[in-house]
């Protein structure tokens, strides 16, 4: 990240600009950093200005307790304002609930596009994420960052041999280190469930999209976004996974961004 401002409480967040055209901030989801969506942002260059950014508590950017979902939106206030005023907003996963809370919260946002929003679309889903929230909470009260990450993947639906393995690996320790903001994702998703009044409220288009080859039910998910709101485009890249090649998604937000 080779810029930085200041959001409204005084914590620094670190960005990057990539490309010439309309203004996009770009939220990656949880455990990660700017760095997991800078792919996108070379592949959206040739269309739009890609801002990519480190979310308060990971990366290059500050952090400043105690959290609330608020103060990461004021984050992406504070970036639209130091890239012309406005912008478009794109999330993955978690960081499409950000996105569309920024949306919704009188942010100048022309459109906003996220990919497989992980909502519940039931109660049996919104429970499974509560009882998330509570082993989360406590893992982190404890002071347990690697329980705290094993019950993330776990939640992702990654195979416990392979979350055995991402323990023995060289990245265990940089997981570890951002674990405390898996409590600001957890935060930002709410109850869990699709938050229809929310989207009901956006005076903007909001385009849902989703893997063909992902879960069914992160489809349905993604689906019931885009019903929910008021101007709202559902598409399904086909053989596509929650890890989505840059390539193939990046002519779809371009053409959306750019109308």
């Amino acid at each position: 990240m080779d810029k930085e401002t200041l959001s409204r409480d005084g914590t620094r967040i670190a960005y990057t600009t990539t490309g010439e055209g309309p203004a996009v901030v770009l939220v990656s989801g949880a455990m990660s950093t700017g760095g997991t969506v800078a792919p996108l942002a070379h592949c959206l260059a040739g269309r739009c200005r890609a801002v990519v950014y480190d979310r308060r508590g990971r990366g290059g950017s500050g952090d400043t307790a105690p959290y609330a979902v608020e103060r990461e939106v004021e984050d992406i206030a504070a970036l639209i304002e130091a890239v012309g005023g406005e912008a478009a907003v794109y999330g993955i996963s978690s960081g499409g609930a950000l996105a569309l809370r920024a949306a919704a919260g009188g942010l100048p946002v022309r459109r906003v596009a996220v990919y497989e929003t992980p909502f519940a679309v039931d109660e049996a889903g919104a429970q499974g994420r509560a009882e998330y929230t509570g082993k989360l909470g406590e893992a982190l009260a404890d002071g347990r960052r690697g329980d705290a990450v094993e019950l993330f993947l776990r939640l992702t639906g990654l195979a416990e041999e392979m979350i055995q393995g991402a323990r023995r690996s060289p990245m265990w320790a940089d997981m570890e280190a951002i674990a405390p903001t898996l409590a600001y994702d957890d935060a930002v998703m709410g109850d869990g469930l699709v938050p229809r009044d929310r989207l009901a409220s956006l005076r903007v288009p909001v385009l849902a999209v989703a893997g063909g080859a992902s879960p069914g039910w992160l489809r349905e998910a993604t689906r019931t976004v885009a019903q929910a709101a008021l101007t709202g485009t559902y598409r399904v890249l086909e053989a596509q996974t929650h890890m989505v090649d840059p390539n193939v998604l990046a002519p779809v937000l371009a053409e959306f961004f750019t109308a």
